[in-house]
């Protein structure tokens, strides 16, 4: 069984998996949008700016941040999540009806929830240098995959398959880094953008 780190969108089963786990903060920024653009929740729009410069300065520190420099960013965290509990509180147990369970929230109770109760794992990008700040690079890097699936249903033949996987991981290394100087990938004949 997997024992790394899973990036993920907080799906509860992906709990299941991994030795530990960071949260897409890509996933959070839209929904913090959504919590400031439709609920109209002040806190939002802070949290959203602090999480942005909190990716900008560890990309500046090359991937990792220093302990003192993690450490206040948790503080100033924290600081605007607990005023946000006062902007968008729980709701009123005592007013149940009998009912089980804990009572509905609105979607932006859960998130402040979420980005509370999980800080580890949504901060954990400024800590350890594999942590990316969100999981769009590895559903990108699948994206092809589910397109062939969801077209194809499947492939005809273990060639035609190990083809598919070898351009997969191939293509978007010729495209980005690997080979810049070369014009087009030797697998797929794809154009490279990115050459010079």
């Amino acid at each position: 069984m997997y024992r790394g780190i899973i990036c993920h969108d907080h799906w509860k089963p992906y709990y299941q998996y991994g030795g530990s786990h960071a949260l897409c903060n890509a996933h959070h920024l839209r929904e913090i949008e959504r919590a400031w653009e439709q609920d109209g929740q002040q806190w939002a729009k802070k949290v959203s700016e602090l999480l942005i410069g909190m990716n900008n300065a560890t990309h500046a520190a090359g991937g990792r941040l220093g302990t003192n420099e993690s450490a206040d960013y948790r503080k100033r965290y924290r600081d605007l999540l607990r005023e946000a509990e006062l902007e968008c509180p729980p709701p009123d147990e005592t007013r149940r009806k009998g009912r089980r369970g804990k009572t509905a929230r609105s979607k932006s109770r859960n998130l402040l929830e979420r980005l509370r109760d999980f800080e580890a794992d949504v901060l954990r990008f400024m800590d350890e240098k594999i942590v990316p700040f969100s999981n769009n690079q590895a559903e990108n890097d699948l994206r092809m995959t589910k397109v062939q699936q969801k077209i194809s249903g499947c492939f005809r033949s273990m060639a035609g398959a190990k083809f598919f996987a070898a351009s997969a991981v191939i293509c978007p290394h010729v495209e980005n880094k690997a080979f810049p100087h070369q014009k087009r990938c030797v697998f797929c004949s794809r154009e490279n953008n990115r050459s010079s």
